[in-house]
Parts: C-alpha cells; sequence; structure tokens
C-alpha cells in the first residue's frame, strides 16, 4: 500500500533531513485529555527524488485508525515475534492522518489519541517511530534494517495540580550506540525542532522552563528546543509545570 511505503519512508528519513516535531497535549480539568504527535516533512518532501517510488502523482488526505488495522490482520501480527506484537500493540490506541500534496509541498503526519490519565501515553514519540512496523502487515514495506531497538522512555504524570515530564534512558551503552548513528546526520538535525505545546484547564503558575512561551490566557505553554541537542542529553529535558488553584 502506498501509505505505508511512505509512511517508512518518513521515518527512515527522518534521521538524514531536517525535520520538526510538535508534541502537543490537551488537557481536562479531571485529567484526562489528547495528544497528537506532528511531524511537519515539508523540507524532506522537497528532498525525495521525482524517480522515487513513494512520489504520489495526487494528494493524499487519510486517516488510519490502527485499533481497526490490527483487528483486521490479527493473523498476520501472530506470526511476529514478541518483540515485534508489543510494537503494535502499543499502537492500539492511536489514529494518524496522513496529508501530503507534492504540488504544494506538503507533508503532515498527526499521530494522536485521547486518554484517561496522561501516563496512558507514555513513551508516544517512540511509538511514533515504530508505526512502521505496520508496513509488512499492511501489504507496505519495512524499514530497512529493522525498527531500531528503544533505549529510552518518556514518562507523564499530572497530579495535584502539577504536570511532570521527563526522559529516562533505559540502556546506558544501546543509548550511546544510538548517538554514534546520529553522528553522519548533524549536518541535517542541527536545525531540526522539536516544540512541546501543552493547553491546561486553568492558569499556569510556574514552570522551571525559563524560555517557555504562554498564551494571553495562560493557559498554553508553548517550549521548542533543538531536536539534535534533545537527542543527546534527554534525561535534562524535564518540564515541570504547576497550575493555579
Amino acid at each position: 500500500m502506498r501509505l505505508f511505503k511512505i509512511l517508512t519512508t518518513v521515518l527512515v528519513t527522518v534521521l538524514f533531513a531536517a525535520c520538526n516535531f510538535t508534541e502537543e497535549i490537551y488537557f481536562n480539568e479531571d485529567g484526562s485529555g489528547k495528544m497528537s504527535i506532528i511531524f511537519d516533512g515539508s523540507e524532506m518532501m522537497q528532498m525525495i527524488p521525482e524517480s522515487d517510488s513513494t512520489q504520489l502523482d495526487k494528494a493524499i488526505d487519510s486517516t488510519l485508525v490502527f485499533k481497526d488495522l490490527l483487528r483486521e490482520k490479527k493473523d498476520s501480527i501472530a506470526q511476529l515475534s514478541p518483540e515485534e506484537q508489543a510494537k503494535l500493540k502499543k499502537l492500539e490506541n492511536f489514529s494518524l492522518h496522513m496529508k501530503v500534496d507534492p504540488e504544494g509541498g506538503v507533508m503532515n503526519f498527526d499521530m494522536y489519541t485521547d486518554f484517561k490519565k496522561v501516563s496512558e501515553v507514555n513513551d508516544a514519540f517512540n511509538t511514533f517511530q515504530n508505526a512502521s512496523a505496520v508496513g509488512p502487515i499492511a501489504g507496505g514495506k519495512s524499514m530497512p534494517g529493522g525498527a531500531t531497538e528503544e533505549t529510552t522512555t518518556v514518562n507523564y504524570s499530572f497530579e495535584k495540580n502539577i504536570f511532570k515530564r521527563e526522559t529516562v534512558i533505559l540502556d546506558q551503552e544501546l543509548f550511546e550506540k544510538s548517538l554514534d548513528s546520529l553522528a553522519s546526520a548533524e549536518m541535517f538535525l542541527s536545525s531540526s525542532t522539536y516544540t512541546f505545546k501543552y493547553h491546561f484547564p486553568r492558569r499556569v503558575k510556574s514552570t522551571n522552563i525559563e524560555e517557555a512561551t504562554f498564551s494571553m490566557d495562560g493557559k498554553t505553554m508553548v517550549h521548542e528546543v533543538n531536536f539534535l541537542e534533545m537527542m543527546k542529553d534527554p534525561e535534562s529535558m524535564v518540564i515541570e509545570v504547576e497550575l493555579e488553584k
């Protein structure tokens, strides 16, 4: 399926082209909400040669509901390794909206889900990267060399009026090896960004992020960082926000 060939190309190319991600969360008063991992691949779109098989002759505006796909392909999934099945299981509650317009130079992906507690979407960025695992079971191609092993995890909490996001390195040795693989892409990634955009039900009272900006009503917080720097030192990216009572 062309959809999955394009998706796989995006996830392979992401480490070799300037890219811009947005991690956006909407919170309700009871702690429930919605998360989106948004990828803007407009610069990448310009790098894909016209001869590439993933190039489109017409625009695509499509939404994939992973739960439906996994149910439809359950027999094929049962033949995968336990590790691959676990990665697909993480996708179950997400949907993916993909909009690609070759003429307009647009390539946007929005992977989103609702949650009752924000901890339900722990490690959403890794889940986005592992979305290429749907390729083989849906008639597409897998990522060359297989999906990379996860070396970090991101944890979220929103309790007693305080929101927190922190990254934990799972395996230091594997993490350092993953940094070596980034070396060849530093020139491209140096201009890539990762934006945190959080919408709270009440005004922000305080945060540990001095560079953060806020909406006029004080309920939306935005913080943009260099993607490469965050990848090199993920544990330094700790966000804490206290809301007014």
